[in-house]
């Protein structure tokens, strides 16, 4: 109990200490004055009863006058029946001070405010009926705001609704419709909030701020009352405020919660007040599962080994879980109607999640980390599953909202000096830039994704990235500079992503990334299997059999694409640059034995000589061309699926294979005039084309997958001093890092070297005597 009173006392003090107002000053001042000298005289009577001094008693008699005065008469005319809460939570009080009751005291403060609150509603809309937008401005600041953090804004959508009423550019129907869903909304959100909290406290044995939360409750759901009787009707109304009432009763007397708070949980199901909108819906939608996937992500990155390692990345968890739990209970009632048990369940995971982090964060019981990830695994496939297409569709707001708050504590972080922690934030910025908004836009724009990507990481010719001024230590103005520039970009893919595509634009879409990708998928197979025009036809079949394995492994891929990949989408560049490697390394191994045979037969021979190959040569070879038909047309594949998924959610299976379709029937066409070409040609001049494909292709490859390489940090970056177009990238593996260049002009020195030592080993055979018979 002391140590109840001494937090308490330690808020009330702070809160007092903020006010700039005092009750006798705000009397003759505005609405928002004098209600906030209310609530200052009503925190310094709770601070004094707390502290067990006399000026308890003065405290409330400065809070009766303002209620008494002007002020509490505009409440009483407006709303009797809250002015008839704000005097009965009144005497409450004034009953409460005599026995030195401090819970009793709390829970009648929370009933005035929240009467004063209803009350002060009631004064806009009667205002803004009658015309009057001088009155309605001004009362409408004696009001609450949704809870503001990292990762939410409060709403003022009612404020720039009567704003535009009093400039004759908004209607009166229209600014009602505004305050209802603005303030509604508001005032629900804090009824789930003070519930949540209510819990907590309870179980911590904090007797004072139980009482107070519960009469929060019991307040809010007052504000919301017309609403619930609108859509459930009087009779449920009645056993809804039974149940807010009995709640308080088991708050005050310290008694089992369990049952009461059941009651009202029950009552509250499947209840909005206000509506959300579509839009909002799916920008609630879009947050809910944005920080689902940053749960388990800051979780791991604080536990190790059973034990509590970085607290600031548990804390982080329980920010994002508390942000996830907020956007479920906005979602929950319209998840409800869609499937009850489902909603139920994933309420029951978010809240067992919601235990684990914070015995992990109050220094209890450590749970694994595979835990959590495989229960915020669970809430994602349920509510992929739950949730409405459009929601998924059109859900990109509530990305950038996280992404938002992320280079805000990045910005943070670098004020106060923290670059690690400016780090962290920055790579969970792009981390949900990268699993959700940036699949789209590859597909969409891919020079916008470049021009994004490059102020997230190393920066182009006009601005640093955020990468290497972090990296740097670069002070704030550096950094706030091109957080400007990325904030401009962000906004074009935030529109660019809100307005939905036509189908023929997703299909056309679809159509030129299959062919883009074929397109390099035949070049490497034409290089191939040039070079076996005459006596290593034989050779062919393996290659085909690659390119016929790989095929097959994209349709897999594709089949996989929505559970497997889904759960796998923050490793998608990782998964990439890992394929993408692999193809090179078999390219380069293999495609010397295309232009150098004789090299290679010396090389098999030596093996054969001298019994060590781990292959007979001519299996060795096979497997070599399979792997290599394999791992160069896999890779296109790979990355074709992965931009393709991205057009799914806009569009659907149908209209995205469509555009499969016209691709692949483009990139056949291409593919039979290649090689029909090809096979007029003569052998010499074949080969040197070939020749000079195969290098090219490997220049583009060596260039794609070391871009990729920096976006993930495996490699660093130092750019050139100029930016080259997006073109140059998409189509020629071009980027102006120099990095990319140095690895590119190895790439070419192997080749090229590999060429001058086969046609050294070739002349020097040459020259060299046979050997006479034994």
């Amino acid at each position: 109990m002391k140590l109840d009173k001494l937090v308490i006392l330690l808020v009330l003090t702070g809160l007092a200490t903020l006010s700039v107002a005092s009750p006798a000053r705000a009397s003759a001042e505005s609405p928002a004055a004098q209600a906030e000298g209310l609530r200052t005289a009503l925190f310094n009577a709770q601070r004094s009863l707390l502290a067990g001094d006399t000026a308890a008693s003065e405290h409330l008699a400065a809070a009766e006058a303002v209620i008494d005065g002007e002020f509490g008469r505009r409440l009483a005319a407006a709303d009797p029946e809250a002015a008839a809460r704000l005097h009965a939570a009144l005497d409450a009080m004034t009953q409460a001070v005599t026995a030195g009751d401090a819970p009793a005291f709390a829970a009648a403060r929370a009933q005035a405010w929240t009467a004063v609150l209803a009350a002060s509603y009631r004064i806009v809309e009667q205002a803004v009926q009658a015309g009057d937008a001088a009155t309605a401005q001004a009362w409408l600041l004696v009001r609450e705001f949704r809870t503001a953090s990292r990762f939410a804004r409060p709403n003022g959508d009612a404020t720039v609704a009567v704003v535009g009423f009093a400039n004759g550019e908004v209607d009166g129907e229209t600014v009602q419709q505004f305050l209802r869903a603005d303030l509604y909304d508001t005032y629900q959100a804090r009824l789930n909030e003070a519930l949540r909290e209510l819990a907590l406290a309870d179980a911590s044995g904090f007797a004072t701020r139980r009482a107070e939360l519960a009469g929060l409750a019991g307040g809010y759901f007052a504000i919301l009352a017309p609403a619930y009787a609108e859509q459930r009707g009087e009779a449920e109304l009645v056993d809804a405020q039974a149940a807010f009432s009995e709640l308080l009763q088991d708050a005050l007397a310290g008694d089992d919660m369990q049952a009461s708070s059941a009651a009202v949980h029950g009552a509250l199901e499947s209840f909005r007040a206000a509506p959300l909108s579509p839009e909002e819906q799916a920008r609630r939608a879009g947050q809910l599962l944005r920080y689902i996937y940053l749960v388990p992500l800051e979780y791991g990155r604080g536990v190790s080994n059973g034990q509590v390692t970085l607290q600031f990345e548990i804390q982080e968890a329980v920010t994002f879980h508390e942000a996830a739990v907020a956007a479920f209970e906005d979602l929950r009632d319209v998840l409800a109607l869609i499937d009850p048990a489902a909603t139920a369940s994933t309420a029951a995971t978010l809240q067992s999640m919601g235990a684990h982090l914070l015995a992990a964060n109050s220094g209890g019981a450590v749970a694994e980390p595979r835990l959590l990830n495989q229960q915020a695994e669970e809430v994602m496939s349920t509510l992929d599953d739950l949730m409405p297409k459009e929601w998924k569709q059109q859900s990109v707001a509530g990305d950038f909202d996280v992404i938002t708050s992320m280079l805000d504590q990045m910005e943070n972080a670098v004020r106060a000096g923290d670059y690690a922690m400016a780090e962290s934030a920055r790579l969970e910025a792009y981390a949900v830039m990268e699993s959700g908004p940036e699949a789209r836009l590859t597909s969409l724009d891919p020079e916008l994704k470049l021009r994004v990507e490059a102020l997230f990481w190393n920066g182009d010719a006009n601005h640093s990235g955020l990468s290497m001024l972090i990296a740097q230590q670069a002070g704030l103005q550096p950094i706030r500079t091109a957080r400007v520039a990325l904030n401009e970009q962000l906004r074009q893919v935030q529109t660019l992503l809100s307005v939905q595509s036509a189908p023929g634009a997703i299909a056309t879409n679809a159509a030129v990334i299959v062919f883009r990708e074929g397109l390099e998928a035949v070049l490497i197979l034409a290089s191939l299997m040039g070079s076996l025009k005459l006596q290593n036809q034989q050779y062919r079949r393996p290659l085909w059999v690659g390119t016929g394995l790989a095929l097959l492994a994209t349709v897999l891929t594709w089949g996989l694409a929505r559970s497997v990949l889904l759960s796998l989408a923050r490793y998608g560049e990782k998964l990439e640059a890992i394929v993408s490697l692999i193809a090179i390394v078999v390219l380069l191994l293999i495609t010397n034995w295309f232009f150098h045979k004789s090299y290679w037969d010396n090389w098999l021979a030596s093996f054969h000589g001298r019994k060590r190959r781990l292959l007979t040569g001519e299996t060795g070879v096979w497997l070599g061309l399979i792997s290599l038909g394999f791992t160069s047309v896999y890779r296109e594949g790979f990355e074709t699926v992965l931009f393709l998924q991205a057009l799914v959610l806009d569009g659907g299976n149908q209209v995205v294979l469509a555009g499969v379709a016209i691709g692949l029937v483009l990139t056949l066409i291409i593919g039979f005039l290649t090689f029909r070409f090809q096979s007029r040609l003569p052998h010499k001049k074949m080969l040197i084309v070939t020749g000079i494909m195969i290098g090219a292709v490997l220049l583009v490859m060596v260039g794609k997958t070391t871009y990729v390489l920096q976006l993930l940090g495996w490699l660093p970056a130092h750019t050139m001093g100029f930016a080259l177009p997006y073109w140059a990238g998409m189509w020629f593996g071009l980027y102006a890092t120099w990095e990319g260049f140095a690895l590119q002009c190895l790439a070419a020195l192997i080749v090229i070297g590999s060429y001058l030592l086969a046609e050294g080993l070739k002349k020097q055979n040459r020259k060299s005597p046979s050997p006479g018979p034994a």
